[in-house]
């Protein structure tokens, strides 16, 4: 199995199963002398962790991040950072039944076509919860960013068409009562970016970044700046007027952000602003048709502990491939620029 390793020179790579011992990561080629402890690590866990959400999971882990490798009194190395975070709160036995089937949504159909074999215990490396690990990173990659006064945050926009939070609440209600689920949009910001970051044509920033979102599990669709609202605009409208130029000391600026924070792929000093839309939770509690791997066709109740939504969860993981893709693109910046001291 390829394609766990994510970066040119700020490198992650993610592994661990849903019911293994651990999931976890192994970053490669942060810099030395950045500040770091596990406490950084598990203020981003925490985000990711259930808590109490009317749409989380059951599911309760500590999600306590363990250090193995890469700092030393409190100070990166500069070798590779290993992290691992341990399962202990999996119930195996509620996913005995889902062996022979294949669940409506997910990806055991797919999964067992091109390997032969599958974990069917909570999805395995399928399973949401492999984001811990990106989780992880992301909290290595924002105490770069910071270092550089670049920020990055995220918020709900909306969850299941809905936009105040008393209407969410209760199609949370109205969802549990009906063991169905529901999808939403979530608005990431990148602030203090500076100008430069990114290439002009296969590297886009924009796809660099639109990449690193949509590999994000149930993620369906990622738009920047005015994104799909764009097509329906005039140019007059859409474009964004310079009111200073690129050449002046302090940072450019302009009148709107259609762009969202990049011209021609590469940054433009404003806010990287994009949202992405995630769909249901495919774990649903509702009888579902299914077919067995005997071909017969059958009914389905899916047992266990599943979210309602995973939108309100996704955050730190959205905010943490947001900041993964920045690291990354912000040492390929350096690595041109004469070598800058890095931290």
């Amino acid at each position: 199995m390829s394609g766990n390793i994510f970066g040119k020179l700020f490198r992650v790579t993610s592994f661990g199963e849903s019911h293994g011992p651990a999931v976890g990561c192994v970053i490669d080629g942060c810099p030395p002398g950045l500040a770091l402890c596990e406490a950084d690590i598990d203020a981003e866990l925490a985000r990711r962790r259930p808590s109490g959400h009317a749409a989380s999971t059951t599911r309760r882990e500590a999600d306590a991040a363990e250090i193995l490798s890469g700092v030393f009194e409190g100070k990166t190395l500069g070798t590779p950072i290993a992290i691992i975070i341990r399962n202990t709160g999996h119930h195996s036995g509620d996913y005995a039944e889902l062996a022979g089937l294949y669940r409506p949504g997910h990806a055991d159909w797919t999964w067992e076509a091109k390997y032969g074999i599958r974990d069917a215990r909570g999805g395995g490396r399928s399973s949401g919860r492999e984001t811990a690990a990106r989780a992880a990173a992301g909290a290595v990659a924002k105490r770069l960013l910071s270092q550089y006064n670049i920020s990055v945050s995220s918020r709900v926009v909306s969850i299941g068409g809905e936009t105040e939070e008393s209407a969410i609440n209760a199609l949370f209600e109205r969802l549990r009562a009906q063991g169905d689920s529901a999808g939403g949009v979530v608005e990431c910001i990148i602030s203090g970016l500076p100008a430069g970051l990114g290439e002009p044509v296969f590297e886009k920033i924009g796809a660099r970044m639109g990449s690193a979102v949509l590999s994000i599990g149930g993620c369906k669709g990622i738009e920047f700046g005015s994104g799909f609202g764009a097509a329906s605009l005039r140019g007059s409208k859409n474009n964004d007027a310079p009111l200073r130029p690129p050449a002046a000391p302090d940072r450019p600026s302009f009148g709107s952000n259609n762009a969202g924070g990049m011209l021609g792929g590469i940054s433009n000093g404003m806010d990287l602003l994009f949202r992405a839309a995630f769909k249901p939770t495919p774990s649903i509690s509702a009888e579902q048709e299914t077919v067995g791997k005997n071909g017969a066709g059958q009914r389905l109740v899916i047992k266990g502990r599943h979210d309602l939504c995973i939108v309100p969860r996704v955050l730190p993981v959205v905010e943490a491939m947001a900041a993964l893709v920045c690291a990354d693109l912000l040492l390929e910046h350096l690595a041109i620029d004469n070598g800058k001291r890095l931290i």
